[in-house]
């Protein structure tokens, strides 16, 4: 998975389509994420101690990362991401429509380092 904590994404599909937020949360193995402000449900909560009141509690729910874009820092649009090695053996995110780099993923790996 090539998107982040701190991301900024948009959806693409679903009831939010079109919103932009940050990435709060990542859940690998259920190829999830939540973001900031969108696919919001109402959670009832009875009362008690820690919450006196009661009532409807909103909160963020997880959606699929096959809905969301990444937000290109440099260009400013939404794009597919893509992954390459620099000369250096480091593994890095770019952006597909304009090439740039949008953060390391991994340090450098001598094998991958291109000789000179």
């Amino acid at each position: 998975m090539r998107i982040k904590t701190n991301d900024t994404v948009r959806v693409i599909a679903g009831d939010d389509r079109g919103a932009t937020g940050k990435v709060l949360r990542v859940e690998r193995k259920a190829g999830k994420l939540v973001v900031e402000g969108v696919n919001r449900v109402y959670k009832h909560v009875r009362r008690s101690q820690k919450n006196p009141q009661g009532g409807r509690l909103s909160k963020e729910m997880p959606i699929r990362t096959s809905n969301v874009l990444l937000v290109c820092e440099a260009c400013g649009a939404a794009t597919r991401l893509g992954v390459r090695y620099l000369d250096n053996g480091v593994k890095e995110r770019y952006c597909k429509k304009c090439g740039a780099g949008n953060g390391q993923l991994s340090p450098p790996k001598a094998r991958y380092a291109k000789e000179k």
